[in-house]
């Protein structure tokens, strides 16, 4: 299993409210290079926050780099290919974050929600139950 997915598994067990970095959290996003840090703090925001916006998915993973690679530039990640994982299935997302420039607290995050992952693509993108 790839490095970054194993810590998203372990920071999505940390996660908390949108903007605000649990003390555990953020202890383990600086043991990261900047690069996976600022993708780490923008997926765990992508989550928190469609879960308290009530859109009526219950995230518990999200993938910023599945169906097109993310941009990072200096505070800022641009993932119009990333996925999430809700009750069992994966849908479509793209986001744009803002974080501070130590990339653990996002100061922005706009995301939009596509359509369902169909089952039968899952294993093309390496996405699971």
């Amino acid at each position: 299993m790839p490095k970054r997915l194993v810590l998203s598994m372990a920071l999505l067990s940390l996660a908390s409210a949108a903007f605000a970095v649990d003390p555990a959290i953020k202890k383990q996003l600086e043991k990261l290079d900047p690069a996976t840090r600022l993708e780490q703090s923008c997926d765990t925001e992508a989550m928190s926050r469609i879960n308290k916006d009530k859109t009526g998915f219950s995230p518990d993973k999200v993938i910023a780099y599945t169906f097109k690679d993310p941009v990072l530039t200096e505070d800022r990640l641009e993932a119009p290919g990333a996925v999430f994982r809700s009750k069992g299935d994966w849908y479509h997302l793209s986001y744009s974050c803002i974080t501070g420039p130590k990339h653990i607290n996002v100061r922005e995050l706009q995301y939009e929600i596509g359509k369902k992952v169909p089952k039968d693509k899952w294993t093309k993108y390496y996405l699971y139950d």
